[in-house]
């Protein structure tokens, strides 16, 4: 079967399975998310959605996270992991967007990787879920369902990113990266998978 036709299958199953599928992190605004993406490098959704109402209740905006101290924001994280790294990140990019650009978070996927702790995929998420540009953020989620599903043998997300953007249509490629990573959750473990109980590997195999 070629790329394109599982590509095909692919996308009607997903979209019959996940037609609007939400944003998983809670967020009320650009700069909210940014901080929630970020806080969710190697980290679930589930623990980030547990930690973020506390910091934001105490900051939301760059001017009042900068106001509080690196030991402050580490201990409000700490359960996220990485929690010094990342503290240092959230606030020393709180000071940049207040310097550079008016207590805003940038709309390019340039600006933002310039960002203390804001790599390709944070970035690309900010850009798509806070600003609707077309973007397809790959995971570790999505980089294994494209080649368990044949889509694309990419070692690393970044091939793995242009490979799926070949395959399926622009406009869709936001509603697609949120329904891979449910259905990787739902469906398609990376250990204890089982094919006839996916139904997309059935549909494919």
């Amino acid at each position: 079967m070629r790329k394109q036709e599982r590509a095909k299958i692919i996308q009607e199953i997903l979209d019959r399975l996940f037609p609007e599928p939400p944003i998983p992190l809670k967020h009320n605004s650009p700069y909210t998310l940014l901080i929630a993406v970020l806080l969710s490098a190697q980290c679930t959704d589930a623990r980030v959605n547990l930690v973020t109402p506390l910091l934001f209740e105490k900051a939301d905006t760059p001017e009042a996270m900068i106001k509080l101290s690196y030991n402050e924001i580490q201990e409000i994280i700490r359960t996220c992991g990485l929690s010094e790294r990342k503290a240092k990140a959230i606030k020393d990019l709180s000071q940049i967007l207040i310097e550079q650009y008016q207590g805003n978070v940038p709309n390019t996927l340039d600006a933002l990787e310039k960002l203390p702790g804001v790599g390709h995929k944070t970035a690309s998420v900010v850009i798509a879920q806070a600003f609707g540009q077309d973007a397809f953020p790959v995971d570790t989620h999505i980089h294994r369902l494209a080649k368990r599903w044949g889509l694309s043998s990419a070692k690393n997300v970044e091939i793995t990113e242009r490979d799926l953007k070949k395959l399926f249509p622009k406009k869709d490629w936001i509603r697609l990266h949120l329904q891979m990573i449910y259905y990787a959750r739902r469906y398609c473990p990376a250990r204890g998978h089982e094919v006839a109980k996916c139904p997309i590997c059935s549909a494919l195999s």
